[in-house]
């Protein structure tokens, strides 16, 4: 599993309701939502973070 890092995000409080609706509509964190659509923009953009074997 990939290392996490933790950091302040400054979001419009609008767009936090959004997300959390859309996180519980998911049966996901908001934290977990956040992730997620983060990975869905970077595959999108097809820069998703390549994958590190440790076997």
């Amino acid at each position: 599993m990939a290392k996490k890092k933790a950091f302040a995000l400054r979001i419009n409080e609008e767009m936090l309701k959004s997300i959390e609706k859309w996180a519980s509509d998911e049966f996901r964190s908001t934290n977990g939502q956040i992730e997620w659509m983060l990975m869905q923009a970077l595959k999108q953009a097809k820069r998703e973070p390549k994958n590190k074997d440790k076997d």
